[in-house]
């Protein structure tokens, strides 16, 4: 290993420029990235102060083996991770020595550590102690703590009084097999029925039990849960029973953020009610009498029943029991929630958590998901509440289950018009049998004077001398709905119409007037209803009385929507399920009595996955995460669209609404897990793992999802049969040809796989829209597996990567169109590849060696990419196989290394990441060289494509395709520097991915010295011979092309050449091509032209061959050349001595003699021949007399 040496502050750049230049104009600027100090980049500020720090080793959950005397602890294909075995907890021994002395070597405080679904810990820092940390040995990256909130849409906060004493929940089933949800939420309420068990005791049996202060429960999956108890502000022990046999609080990511917890408590308590409310659909008590402002709403019971309850409370509440966007989960808090369930043992998780879209960008909360779901966790996950747009679900991945939320048939209310007008809605504050009619009024009409915000119903924007007796029409929209009620309630009103402006959610909520809450699709007739007949009545009823059933289930509006940014070929969400108006148990009222109420998001329909997991569990306690998700996919119904038609978008439903019988009763699964997921994320530069690439369209999941279909393209799944059977296919995408091979699948017993290959190929469907059907499997025995197929038909594919050679060349594109017309082609490039070298410690003609990089191995350079640029590409090489490591940074500035996005590759000796439409601005560029051997030389090169440059062309500016068919262009290039590489890239309009193109110019061509010869008579049938000069170089071979006018000749490739009639009047020269070995540029020479004349005939001819002095005397001479085209030229004429010339026209020309003497004259033409025709003479004469 080379010597560590601190980097000195040196400026490098691909022109000559002055030190400490950030940036060039017009192009990349590539500088040695300033380091008196050890390099650290560190992300920008994080909003909590606390920074989650992850170590290079595995976690528990993943472990392969390596260490000494520390064997693997990932479980096998299909096992569940045992984190209380005792290769389990050596390993965790292990990590935490590990973390304890990287924290040391840093100088940090660990707030929380992680060692089963993470290696590392959290931190409060410093922006500067975080480069540090980062740039500690051992550290593998330091992420920014992120801040989330609990996944409900507002709801009713007028829970009311709890249940009498006399309410009894069923007890859970003494042969229930054991399994355990952990909840992920804002604690819990032990009080509450729906989580009442028998006091814990130490008798150990299948029953939970106390071991000291642990709580022990043996599982139906063999393996054991066992979680400390501990007490806090308004929590005991004794709050533990065999029904809730975990709960835990994590804060020190929340405490970090300044959270004051003046509305909260530092333990389980839960002060939100979220958690009681996703706890209780999950797993609550069956038949628990529920109560509401002290009105009965019957009897409730979570999904599994029989399951039990474990709390990890890492969500806070805020001051605002109406939203949730005041509470607070802070990242490294729900990763440390995560963390503790894993390890605990639980079979099942709860995650109903928001912050924002989903993104591609791999953080240590996907990290955590991934190992956890390898240890063998089912995890139900909320798709969002950023509905109903495209492309707003949070969340998404093949190791999860993602879920949306649907209504389902809930309390129903209607109103009714004086004109005849009716709606029907929801409401659960209009009592039954006693309707509300009063005289209406749209609350935009009866604003007080100045108040632009009356028509949502702001607090103090109604007039009550226009409000009070009335049933007030309120949009829904911006402010909370239970505030637009107090509004109509303190201006006077007796009553609530509220209508949502844009599609949106039905709410039952307990309002301060009887309210009935209705669709969006009745706004437009009823104000027109309202505005044409100023003194109509509106009758408010707890019933529906339209005789028009609300279709459920239906999606709701605010419902996360795929597809996900930047991981198309992954469904999300996965299925649906009851999220709007549950009833459900709550936080305790102010004095300390069980509650519940009604609330809506995508929080209560992830919990409602999770619940059927753990039924699955009970009945198939060896079930997978992927085996359970594939059954509540395949057995999914479709929801409905409003008109009551079937909602077939998958990015809204996913597979469907889940259906807890065909859950458990899949008859074939898809099955997939850690080797394809491994392979998932590697494809994504997202991890390190050592296993083939796999597209998301091509992992094993009961969905198929092709984000750019141009032409075919074949996909294969296996299925896994429960039970022997026979099943036919049938698979459709309307406009898309879809065919399954084979059809029929037999199947001989529980257990057996088959195989199948389905092939899409679009035929009418639009482009650039994505089109949906589904793949259904039917079996002898009625039982149906259906998949949700997804597709985005394209205007064009093409090859992601050609390859060129030489300083001039050219290559040939196929592009696969999707659609008939033109394919724009948008070409740019040439840029070189700049080798990027260590000024401190040069090796020549490399970047460095292992003496580069500062005591950790890194070096760096600040790269700026100017505005426009296309493509940027760098790429690390060893010369030999050290193990170095290329990261990317998107920094504040050249000099402040904060960073905002972050690139890593894969582990491979070649180590390339490459950015295509990057955002402008400073990127530092740092390779790792700790890895390198000992005589190891690397080269970093970096290019960044100019989208001004012309090196490189295409034939054609755009492509005239047919659909279905490869139209095909030529890129070509010229003017390369020789041994350079270069970048370019190809774009196909606003379709497909670009092509990217890499060209290696090459060695410097042979060049002659003196040129090439030809030696040789310029006759028909005689034999010209080149010779090939002298060259530069030596070791040459030499071939030989002859040229006629400049076009080659068929088939002359020979050192001499035969001349042949076709020659004749022609320039023929002689190519010579040096070519030296391993040199793909080769050196060219041309000799003079030698011209191949035609053989001409020269006639004369007189007017009067004898005739008198007095008489006179033309000659005409005429040349001919019949091979040579039309002769010209100049012809001499002599008589007698006397010479005339004359030019052809024609091939003729005519001579006037003077008065000629008697005698005999004798006539010489003389033709003096061209470039194409050889030279003759004629001899004619007269006789004068006297």
């Amino acid at each position: 290993m080379g010597r560590r040496v601190l980097r000195a502050g040196v400026c490098v750049t691909i022109v000559a420029l002055a030190c400490g230049a950030a940036s060039l104009t017009g192009g990349a600027a590539f500088g040695a990235a300033p380091a008196d100090e050890v390099i650290a980049p560190v992300p920008i500020e994080s909003p909590t102060g606390s920074y989650i720090v992850v170590l290079d080793e595995a976690p528990a959950a993943t472990y392969q083996g390596g260490e000494a005397r520390l064997v693997a602890t990932q479980p096998e294909e299909g096992e569940e991770l045992d984190p209380h075995s005792s290769r389990v907890q050596r390993y965790v021994a292990f990590l935490q020595t590990r973390q304890e002395r990287v924290a040391a070597a840093a100088d940090v405080e660990p707030a929380a550590t992680y060692q089963i679904v993470l290696n590392g810990f959290s931190a409060t820092l410093t922006p500067e102690d975080a480069a540090r940390v980062a740039a500690t040995e051992g550290v593998r990256a330091v992420y920014p703590d992120e801040i989330f909130h609990p996944d409900s849409v507002d709801s009713t906060a007028a829970v009311g009084a709890g249940v009498t004493a006399k309410v009894s929940p069923a007890p859970i089933a003494a042969d229930a097999p054991g399994v355990v949800i952990g909840v992920i939420d804002t604690g819990i309420s032990p009080e509450n029925p729906s989580f009442a068990g028998e006091r814990l005791r130490a008798r150990v049996g299948p029953e939970p039990h106390l071991d000291g202060n642990e709580v022990v429960f043996e599982k139906a999956d063999g393996h054991e849960f066992r979680s400390e108890r501990v007490t806090g502000d308004g929590w005991a022990k004794s709050d533990y029973s065999t029904k809730l046999v975990g709960a835990q609080v994590f804060a020190a990511g929340a405490t970090a953020a300044g959270f004051d917890f003046t509305h909260d408590v530092l333990s389980p308590v839960d002060s939100d009610g979220h958690g009681s409310r996703t706890a209780s659909i999950a797993a609550g008590n069956g038949d628990v009498s529920a109560m509401i402002d002290n009105v009965p709403f019957g009897v409730v019971s979570g999904v599994a029943p029989d399951a039990r309850i474990a709390a990890y409370k890492a969500c806070f509440a805020g001051e605002d029991p109406l939203v949730s966007t005041d509470d607070i989960c802070v990242g490294s808090d729900l990763i440390a929630a995560l963390e503790r369930a894993v390890a605990d043992g639980v079979d099942v998780v709860d995650y109903a958590i928001g912050g924002g879209a989903g993104a591609s960008v791999w953080a240590p909360d996907d990290l955590a998901f991934y190992n956890a779901a390898v240890a063998g966790v089912f995890i139900a996950v909320s798709a969002g509440n950023g509905g109903p747009a495209a492309g707003t679900a949070q969340a998404g991945a093949p190791w999860y289950t993602t879920v949306a939320a649907s209504t389902v048939r809930t309390f129903e209310g209607s109103l009714r018009l004086s004109t005849g007008f009716e709606a029907g809605g929801v409401s659960v504050s209009v009592p039954v049998g006693a309707p509300v009619t009063a005289p209406v009024v749209y609350a935009g009409d009866a604003g007080l004077a100045g108040s632009a915000d009356a028509a949502l119903c702001y607090a103090g924007t109604l007039d009550p001398a226009q409000v009070e007796g009335r049933i007030v029409v309120c949009d829904r929209g911006t402010n909370s709905r239970l505030e637009k009620s107090e509004e109509v309630a303190d201006a006077g009103g007796v009553g609530m119409i509220l209508v949502n402006v844009t599609p949106d959610s039905l709410d039952s909520d307990f309002h301060s007037v009887p309210t009935v809450h209705i669709d969006s699709s009745y706004r437009d007739a009823l104000l027109s209803e309202l505005a044409s007949s100023p003194d109509v009545t509106a009758t408010l009823s707890g019933e529906n009385l339209t005789g028009v059933e609300i279709p459920v289930p239906q999606i709701a509006a605010f419902s996360g929507r795929g597809p996900l940014a930047g991981t198309d070929d992954v469904l999300s969400p996965d299925v649906a399920a009851p999220g709007v108006a549950i009833l459900a148990a709550t936080g305790n009222t102010p004095e300390g009595d069980p509650a519940w109420d009604l609330a809506s998001g995508t929080s209560m329909a992830a919990a409602h996955v999770a619940g059927l997991a753990a039924l699955s569990l009970m009945a198939h306690p060896d079930a997978t995460p992927s085996e359970i998700k594939s059954a509540l996919m395949t057995g999914a119904a479709n929801t409905l669209n409003p008109d009551g038609s079937a909602n077939v978008d998958p990015f809204a439903q996913g597979a469907g609404q889940v259906d807890p019988d065909a859950l458990l009763d899949p008859a074939l699964v898809y099955p997939s897990g850690p080797l394809d997921w491994a392979g998932f994320v590697q494809a994504r530069d997202h991890g390190a793992y050592e296993f083939p690439f796999v597209d998301g369209t091509d992992l094993n999941l009961p969905s198929i999802t092709i984000g750019a279909l141009a032409g075919e393209r074949t996909v294969s799944r296996q299925v896994t049969a429960t039970r022997a059977g026979v099943y036919q296919v049938a698979a459709d995408i309307p406009g898309v040809d879809v065919s399954v091979s084979p059809e029929t699948l037999t199947f001989s017993g529980p257990g057996d796989t088959q195989a199948f290959t389905v092939t899409f190929a679009n035929d009418t469907a639009p482009v650039e829209v994505w089109a949906s059907g589904f793949l259904s499997w039917t079996g002898e025995d009625g039982a149906s597996v259906r998949s949700p197929l997804a597709v985005r038909p394209v205007t064009a594919t093409a090859t992601d990567l050609v390859v060129g050679t030489g300083v001039a060349g050219s290559a040939d594109l196929a592009v696969v169109a999707g659609a008939s017309g033109d394919i724009p082609l948008q070409v740019a490039g040439l840029a070189p590849f700049e080798l990027l070298v260590d000024p401190d410690q040069p090796a020549p003609g490399h970047s460095g060696d292992a003496s580069s990089g500062d005591a950790n191995g890194n070096i760096a350079w600040v790269v700026d990419i100017p505005t426009g640029a296309p493509l940027a590409q760098f790429t690390l090489e060893a010369s030999d196989e050290s193990d170095l490591d290329l990261s990317v940074y998107r920094v504040a500035s050249p000099s402040d290394f904060r960073y905002y996005e972050r690139w890593m590759p894969t582990a491979t000796s070649l180590e390339q990441i490459a950015l295509v439409d990057p955002t402008p601005g400073s990127y530092l560029v740092v390779a790792n060289v700790s890895g390198a051997a000992d005589d190891a030389t690397w080269d970093l090169h970096s290019a960044v494509v100019d989208a001004g440059a012309d090196s490189l062309t295409a034939d054609s500016e755009s492509l005239n395709a047919q659909s279905g068919e490869d139209a095909r262009f030529t890129l070509e290039w010229s003017g390369l520097r020789h041994d350079t590489r270069y970048l370019g890239i190809v774009s196909y309009g606003d379709s497909a991915p670009p092509t990217t193109l890499v060209i290696d110019s090459g060695p410097e061509p042979p060049v002659p010295d003196e040129p090439a010869t030809v030696s040789g008579t310029a006759e028909i049938g005689s034999v010209l011979t080149v010779e090939p000069g002298s060259w530069d170089l030596d070791d040459l071979s030499f071939a030989y092309r002859w040229l006629r006018d400049g076009e080659p000749i068929a088939d002359a490739l020979d050192p001499e050449y035969r001349i042949t009639r076709a020659d004749v009047g022609t320039t023929l020269t002689a190519e010579v091509i040096a070519t030296q070995p391993e040199n793909v540029n080769t050196g060219r020479s041309i000799s003079d032209g030698v011209i191949v004349r035609a053989p001409s005939t020269v006639a004369v001819t007189l007017n009067h061959y004898t005739g008198s002095t007095s008489q006179e005397y033309a000659v005409t001479v005429e040349v001919d050349s019949s091979r040579g085209g039309m002769p010209d030229g100049s012809v001499s004429v002599f008589v007698d001595g006397d010479e005339y010339t004359g030019t052809l026209a024609a091939g003729r020309v005519t001579f006037t003699l003077p008065a000629q003497e008697p005698g005999i004259h004798v006539v010489v033409a003389e033709y003096a021949g061209s470039d194409r025709i050889q030279p003759a003479t004629g001899v004619s004469g007269f006789v004068v007399t006297g």
